[in-house]
């Protein structure tokens, strides 16, 4: 049995698995089939949704929701008010429902900026950081650091986040 802590405004769904040391704050919602290693923090507001896999050791800023085809792996860092997508071609009226949606992958180490914005069907590459209120169209290449609407690189990063020369 994991030990891990749940604020009492926060509801988890049957059939969920959450790991040891992991942190839920206020007013968050992990969904069935949701799946989240040890040691993580997921600020307040935060939903993850159906069939979600976070790895180990991420952290989840406040008002953030990780939609169902979006995988997290282990030292994710997710600003605040950062965004993913699931749909490329939304419509309330005609929902596809979750065989319509577009996977995305956040590899191991990778950074998040508080705003940003993850267009479904990418992949972000290991360590790599998206800028403050980036918009990422394109998979963003491990180590690299993207800026901008939409979001193109501009200098390589360490793991630490420093610029490498």
């Amino acid at each position: 049995m994991s030990e891990y802590f749940v604020h009492e405004s926060s509801y988890i769904d049957e059939d969920v698995e959450i790991g040891d040391g992991t942190k839920i704050w206020h007013f968050c919602h992990v969904q069935k089939g949701a799946r989240i290693g040890a040691n993580c923090s997921l600020g307040q507001n935060v939903n993850i949704s159906n069939f979600v896999h976070i790895g180990n050791n991420v952290k989840i800023q406040n008002n953030v929701s990780v939609y169902e085809g979006v995988e997290l792996e282990d030292g994710v860092f997710c600003g605040p008010s950062c965004v993913f997508t699931n749909d490329l071609t939304p419509r309330a009226e005609y929902p596809k429902g979750s065989a319509g949606y577009k996977r995305t992958l956040v590899k191991h180490g990778a950074s998040i900026g508080a705003n940003a914005t993850i267009v479904c069907g990418h992949t972000i590459g290991e360590y790599a950081m998206i800028a403050a209120g980036a918009v990422v169209t394109a998979d963003v290449p491990p180590y690299t650091l993207v800026a901008g609407i939409p979001a193109k690189p501009l200098y390589k990063v360490d793991k630490k986040g420093n610029k490498v020369e």
